[in-house]
């Protein structure tokens, strides 16, 4: 996959969290790597493992969304789209940032308080180790999500005059590239666009 080109400080943003994030799943192998060794060789399990992991993993989750807006790979349905002339198009990219931001406002209402009230009083897991996962997590989610609403203006911003794309089905198959320029030849042999 080749990574769509970064345009603004919300993607240099995007871009660093991702960066950061993809790393993270190799740390949770790590531990859970290490805690099964512990475990069942030398008999002596950790406390903090499962929940380490349960933490780091919780965060990628939130990130990744980010990297999928930035890279315009959230799902769309392109069928219908393409078939759209241009004004229409922008009239349905409109419409789902405005779906996607009332979406953000609402969360960020109806979630303040309680990610506010967990940070301040640094509520914990609950559990041996104990860590602040609520109270690290729930504000997370409320700047995950204020970033993700950024990211899809600072979209539609840099795309609203671009020429418009238009998909095929083989785009979303991994062909070599000999493969698809034997694909065009046949397509103009056949007397058809390509």
């Amino acid at each position: 996959m080749q990574e769509h080109e970064r345009t603004g400080p919300v993607d240099l943003a995007t871009w660093g969290f991702s960066r950061v994030a993809m790393w993270v799943p190799a740390f949770i192998v790590g531990i859970i790597f290490y805690e099964v060794v512990l475990r069942y060789v030398f008999v002596a399990p950790t406390l903090w493992v499962n929940e380490m992991s349960l933490w780091a993993a919780g965060a990628v989750y939130l990130t990744a969304g980010l990297y999928a807006m930035q890279q315009r790979s959230h799902i769309r349905i392109f069928i219908i789209y393409d078939m759209l002339p241009r004004p229409l198009q922008k009239a349905c990219d409109v419409l789902s940032l405005l779906c996607l931001l009332i979406f953000v406002a609402a969360v960020l209402y109806g979630g303040y308080g309680e990610a506010w009230t967990k940070l301040m009083r640094w509520e914990t897991f609950g559990t041996a180790w104990d860590p602040p996962i609520p109270a690290t997590i729930k504000p997370l989610i409320l700047v995950t999500l204020s970033v993700l609403g950024a990211q899809a203006i600072s979209n539609l911003i840099y795309d609203w005059n671009r020429a418009p794309e238009h998909h095929d089905p083989a785009d979303e198959l991994d062909l070599t590239e000999e493969l698809k320029a034997e694909q065009r030849r046949a397509a103009q042999a056949r007397g058809e666009d390509g």
